[in-house]
């Protein structure tokens, strides 16, 4: 919920966390411009939430600080402060420099532990997880932080809840390939992974073509398929599978036959990294991650391997276009959101109000609720995918008639 700032905000904190994805340098950049505008200083904290829980307090700020030109800063040295200067062409890579990892304060494993946190891990075995939520506030009041900002997925923005339900000012900005946080329409990094998506997939048609071949692309998308949905209909991809709703294997081999009845003998099947198979559930191999996850095993390659016995003479090709999407520059509209999410941001610190995130829903910019655990992540509509043909559905567009005004 929304809460009422007590004490005008000086300095800010700024973090990028989970999985990199284009758009995040421009909305560093954003902040930093606005923020200055307003006599806000902002420190870039490097390494996500890892940044905040690990640093050392006793190595004293200066030693801290991350310097290019000094190899001994490279590691451990978390703090970025930012300015006008130093940010002034990052908006035009790829990736973030404030780099980023999937650390969750509240659940560390026991064996990550810094040596000088080692006493937290007194008495537990080398896998359990503790909570170092207590360092993470320390280090905020250390740093003289007046508040921070996330920026990241379902995930990174789950742990920036904690904080605030601790009292702490925090904004959140949306990001994700995988276009899945609750709350909002959009998340950076979306429209350039369906722009790039489209331009590989389109590519991968001359070598389909040339050997007869029916590629299986992986997209991100374990838990929605918008990422695979938006793909398939800008590629003209043959067929999709998505998390919301399950496919029958057998069903699917029946379309590759027919699809592949073409002068090339080919054919294109998209899927979502959690795609639901009927009866065949994709197998997750090691230990969860901080946020509970298991990696689950390559759709792609597992598929081929099913279709394969089903199919003897269809050569099935799988690729993982995955983090060929997320890398690079970012096109010109997730140059553009992040813009206007870090603005919305600082007006919501302009305007005393934190501990939300900025959104957009239903063609506005709105603010609404950090999104915490107990908020499942956002999904693909059912109505938009044909639950027999295995694509996407657009009989089911429409719109009111409204006069012109």
């Amino acid at each position: 919920m929304p809460g009422q700032l007590t004490s005008p905000i000086r300095r800010l904190g700024v973090l990028t966390g989970g999985g990199d994805v284009p758009g995040l340098n421009p909305a560093i950049k954003a902040l930093v411009y606005r923020a200055e505008a307003m006599g806000i200083s902002v420190v870039g904290l490097r390494a996500g939430w890892e940044g905040i829980t690990y640093m050392d307090r006793s190595r004293g700020l200066d030693a801290l600080i991350f310097r290019p030109d000094e190899p001994a800063t490279w590691q451990g040295s978390y703090l970025m402060p930012l300015n006008r200067l130093n940010t002034r062409t990052i908006d035009r890579r790829g990736g973030t420099i404030l780099q980023s990892t999937r650390t969750n304060p509240a659940r560390t494993k026991v064996s990550d532990l810094p040596p000088h946190l080692s006493a937290y891990g007194k008495g537990h075995a080398p896998d359990d997880r503790v909570d170092l939520t207590d360092e993470a506030l320390a280090n905020i009041s250390f740093l003289e932080l007046d508040g921070l900002v996330a920026i990241g997925g379902d995930d990174t923005l789950s742990y920036a809840a904690v904080l605030s339900a601790k009292g702490v000012p925090v904004w959140g900005i949306p990001k994700t390939m995988d276009n899945d946080v609750p709350g909002t329409d959009y998340c950076i990094g979306f429209q350039t992974a369906i722009s790039r998506a489209s331009e590989f997939i389109t590519r991968m048609r001359s070598t389909a073509g040339s050997h007869s071949e029916t590629v299986l692309c992986r997209m991100f998308g374990r838990d929605a398929g918008f990422t695979a949905l938006e793909a398939a209909i800008v590629s003209w991809a043959d067929r999709l599978l998505i998390p919301e709703v399950p496919a029958d294997i057998d069903t699917l081999a029946k379309l590759i036959v027919k699809d592949r009845r073409n002068p090339n003998n080919y054919s294109i099947v998209i899927l979502s990294e959690g795609a639901n198979l009927i009866g065949l559930p994709v197998p997750e191999v090691g230990p969860p991650d901080a946020y509970g996850h298991r990696h689950k095993a390559n759709i792609a390659e597992f598929l081929a391997d099913q279709l394969s016995t089903r199919l003897p003479g269809v050569r099935f090709l799988p690729v993982d276009l995955t983090y060929f999407l997320r890398s690079g520059e970012p096109d010109a509209y997730d140059k553009h959101m992040p813009i206007y999410y870090a603005n919305q941001v600082m007006s919501f610190v302009e305007q005393g109000i934190h501990g939300v995130m900025a959104a957009h829903r239903n063609g506005e910019f709105i603010s609404t609720d950090i999104p915490g655990k107990n908020f499942p992540a956002r999904r693909v509509d059912s109505a938009d995918y044909h639950s027999t043909r295995y694509r996407p559905r657009f009989e089911h567009i429409g719109g009111p008639y409204r006069p012109q005004e």
